[in-house]
C-alpha cells in the first residue's frame, strides 16, 4: 500500500468539521415543526399539513439533485473545501432568511435552496475526510463523533434562547433556530476554507462522463446491490423511529413519560452513538464489515421488540435507547467508510450521494408514508396497538439483518479500509 502522499491526519480540524455541520442541521430540525404548525395568531406560521409537508419533503428533493449535479461537481469539478465554502455562505444566507419569512412560497423556497446546497455537504464532508485520514477503519468514528457532538450542542443557544418563554413568546422565539443554523453555516463556510485541500478527481483517461452515472453502475456487483437494498430498509426504520417515537414515549397508554423529558430520553441515544463512535474502529478491525453492520441492524430490532412487547415499562424503555448509538455507528458510519474503500476516487462523492439518497431521501420518504398510515390504521379510539405497529420495524429488521447474512459478500481486497483505500488504485478489476 502506497502510504507516502500520507502526512499525519488532522483528526481534530476534521472533528471540528463534522461538529459545525451537524450544528446546523440540529437547530432547525427538531423545532421547526411545531412553528410551522402553530397558527399565526399563536405566534406560528400556520402553514397546512400539505405545506409542512413540503417543506420536510426538502431534504428528500435535495438528496435526489444532488446525485445529478452537487457531486458531479464536488467529485470531478471543484477541489472539495472550496464546494463545502461556497455552499454554506450561500445556505447559511438562505436560513438565515428564513427567520423574516412569513409566507409559505418564501419559506418553501428558503428551504428548498438551503437544503439543496446543504446536503451535498453531508457526502462532501466525508469525502475530505476520508481523503486526509491515515486509517479510515479506525479514525472516522472519532471523526463522525463530532457531528453528534455538534447535533446535541446546537440545543444549547436555544435553550437560552427559549429559556422562561411560554405560550406566544415561545413559538415566536422558535424562530431564532434559523439565526442559529445560518450562523453556524456562515461559520463552517469561513471555517472550510482552511480545511485540508481535497482537490477534484478527474477521471482516467478514456473514463470521462457522469460520475453519478459510473457511480451507480457499480451496483451491477452483487454485493453492492445487497447493501443498497439493505441501506433502503434500514434507512426507513431509522426514519421510522423518529416518526413514531416521540408520541410513543408520551402516550399516558404507553411509556407515558413527560413531556419535558421527550427529547432528554431520546437523546440518551446520541450520548451513546458518541461512545460507539469511540469504539467503532476496534469493533471494525476485530468483527469486519458484515458483522459490525448486521449487528447495528438488530440493535433496532431490539429496540422496537421492546417498544412492542413491554410497551409501559419505563425502565427497560429508556435503557434501550442506548441502542440507537449501535443502530447509527455500526450500520451508517460503516456504511460510509465502506463506500470510500469501494469506489474508485473520482466517484466517491457521488457514491456517497447515492446511498445519501437512500439515508436522507428515499428512506425518509417511505418511512412517512408507510408508518404513518399504519399508525393510523392501529389506532382506534385514540389508543394505539404498539405492539402490531412496533412488531412490523423489528421483523423488517430481521429481515434486512438475514439479507446482509446470507448475501454480502464483498472481495477478499475488500477486507478492510485501511488495506483497501490505495490498493483500489493500482487494482483496476476492483473498480471496474
Amino acid at each position: 500500500m502506497n502510504t507516502s502522499n500520507k502526512t499525519a491526519a488532522p483528526t481534530f480540524r476534521l472533528w471540528l468539521m463534522m461538529v459545525l455541520e451537524f450544528v446546523i442541521w440540529g437547530a432547525w430540525l427538531p423545532l421547526i415543526w411545531g412553528y410551522m404548525g402553530a397558527a399565526v395568531a399563536d405566534g406560528g406560521l400556520g402553514f397546512t399539513g400539505s405545506q409542512i409537508a413540503w417543506v420536510g419533503s426538502a431534504f428528500a428533493i435535495a438528496s435526489i439533485v444532488g446525485i445529478f449535479f452537487s457531486s458531479q461537481f464536488a467529485d470531478r469539478t471543484f477541489a472539495a473545501e472550496k464546494f463545502m465554502a461556497a455552499s454554506h455562505f450561500i445556505g447559511g444566507l438562505a436560513i438565515l432568511g428564513m427567520y423574516w419569512a412569513k409566507d409559505f412560497p418564501t419559506f418553501f423556497g428558503l428551504m428548498l435552496v438551503h437544503s439543496l446546497l446543504y446536503v451535498p455537504t453531508i457526502s462532501v464532508s466525508n469525502s475530505i475526510a476520508f481523503a486526509h485520514m491515515k486509517n479510515a477503519e479506525k479514525e472516522f468514528g472519532l471523526v463522525r463523533m463530532g457531528g453528534t457532538i455538534g447535533w446535541i450542542l446546537a440545543a444549547w443557544p436555544l435553550f437560552f434562547l427559549l429559556e422562561g418563554k411560554t405560550g406566544v413568546a415561545a413559538t415566536t422565539a422558535k424562530a431564532n433556530i434559523f439565526l442559529v443554523a445560518g450562523i453556524a453555516s456562515l461559520i463552517l463556510a469561513a471555517y472550510s476554507l482552511t480545511l485540508p485541500h481535497t482537490p477534484p478527481k478527474r477521471a482516467a483517461a478514456g473514463e470521462g462522463g457522469l460520475a453519478w452515472l459510473k457511480a451507480a453502475k457499480y451496483l451491477s456487483k452483487p454485493f453492492l446491490l445487497v447493501l443498497f437494498v439493505v441501506t433502503f430498509i434500514d434507512s426507513v426504520i431509522h426514519n421510522g423511529y423518529f416518526l413514531l417515537a416521540g408520541n410513543f414515549l408520551g402516550d399516558k397508554n404507553a411509556a407515558a413519560i413527560a413531556e419535558k423529558w421527550i427529547m432528554p430520553v431520546m437523546s440518551i441515544g446520541q450520548v451513546a452513538e458518541i461512545a460507539t463512535m469511540a469504539v467503532l474502529g476496534g469493533v471494525l478491525a476485530r468483527l469486519g464489515w458484515k458483522t459490525t453492520m448486521i449487528l447495528g441492524i438488530l440493535g433496532h430490532a431490539a429496540r422496537f421488540a421492546v417498544f412492542a412487547l413491554m410497551p409501559q415499562n419505563q425502565a427497560m424503555i429508556i435503557a434501550v435507547q442506548v441502542l440507537h448509538g449501535v443502530c447509527y455507528a455500526f450500520f451508517f458510519a460503516t456504511l460510509y467508510i465502506f463506500i470510500d474503500a469501494a469506489f474508485p476516487k473520482d466517484v466517491r462523492s457521488s457514491a456517497q450521494s447515492l446511498f445519501n439518497l437512500l439515508v436522507l431521501g428515499l428512506g425518509d420518504l417511505a418511512a412517512k408514508w408507510f408508518f404513518i398510515p399504519l399508525q393510523e390504521r392501529l389506532t382506534v379510539d385514540g389508543a394505539t396497538d404498539y405492539r402490531q405497529l412496533f412488531l412490523v420495524p423489528a421483523a423488517m429488521s430481521l429481515a434486512a439483518a438475514v439479507l446482509l447474512l446470507v448475501a454480502f459478500w464483498p472481495p477478499h481486497a475488500l477486507a478492510t479500509a485501511s488495506e483497501t483505500r490505495d490498493d483500489l488504485e493500482t487494482e483496476p478489476e476492483l473498480a471496474r
